[in-house]
């Protein structure tokens, strides 16, 4: 596994926030058995799901809810 900088991955997500509710939901499907989309040696998910956001095989996208005055 290549060394990961916290900051390329949360410029490639769009916020820090962003990427550990990506993570934490990849990690939880590989521990429900999905199948990891890199060539890893890790058993870690939560190393696996970093890995893939590095490698540009998980694309993170979220909503931002739109917030109306009343």
């Amino acid at each position: 596994m290549r060394k990961l900088s916290e900051f390329d991955l949360i410029e490639q997500v769009g916020s820090k926030y962003a990427l550990v509710v990506a993570v934490a939901n990849r990690a939880r499907q590989l521990n429900q058995g999905a199948t990891p989309l890199v060539e890893t040696k890790s058993d870690n998910p939560v190393a696996i799901a970093l890995e893939e956001i590095a490698a540009g095989k998980l694309k993170v996208e979220f909503e931002q809810e739109n917030e109306e005055e009343t």
